[in-house]
Formats: C-alpha cells, structure tokens, sequence
C-alpha cells in the first residue's frame, strides 16, 4: 500500500487560509505562516466588531430618541419611564426609527405616554 503524505489534506487547508488572505497586503497574503497569523487576527477583530456593533447601535438608538424627546418638551430617561408605566412596550430600535423618519408618530406616542 503506497504512503500517504496528507498531500491533498494540507494543499486544501492551505488553500483555504490564502483564500481567505486573499484582501492582504504583501507577505501576509503569499507566505503561509504570515497569512495565517493575519487571518486569524482578523477573525478576532471580526469576531469583537460583531460584540461591538450591538453596543454601538443601541447608543446611537439612545441618542436618536433623546433628540426626538427633546423636541417634544421631555428627555430620554423621562420618556423610557412614561412609555413603562403607560405600558407601552415599542423597542428603541422601532423608536430611534420613527423618531427619524415619521416624527409625527414619534410626538403621538410621547404625548399618549405622557398622559
């Protein structure tokens, strides 16, 4: 039986992390060992940009909101506070929308809120 080397096995790994470095500059696109260091950094930046984009929305969302309530006489905690107690459950998201793209419906929930 002949010898298997994994010459086929290790061509398609290394093929994969050079795909993947493809983008790179230099010899962090063409040397193997270079690339897959530079691959696997970039899978740890992507990876924490992923964590970090979720912080990142949800304060634009806050500040977005605060800029509308305060066109309306309010702030963003008072607002989050009126919206709790007259139960009205819309997520920062929908509201940091409205709040941009349809103000008038944005002030008829601050003022259904507020009573």
């Amino acid at each position: 039986m002949p010898r298997a080397k994994r010459g086929f096995k290790a061509r398609r790994r290394r093929n994969r992390v050079l795909k993947f470095a493809q983008g790179f500059v230099a010899g962090r696109r063409r040397m193997w060992r270079r690339a897959v260091e530079a691959v696997h950094r970039a899978w740890m930046h992507a990876y924490r940009g992923r964590k970090n984009k979720k912080r990142f929305m949800r304060r634009l969302w806050i500040v977005r909101i605060n800029a509308g309530a305060h066109l309306n006489g309010t702030n963003y905690s008072r607002l989050v506070g009126a919206l709790d107690r007259a139960n009205i459950e819309i997520d920062r998201k929908v509201l940091a929308e409205l709040a941009i793209v349809d103000p008038a419906a944005f002030t008829k929930i601050v003022q259904t809120a507020k009573v």
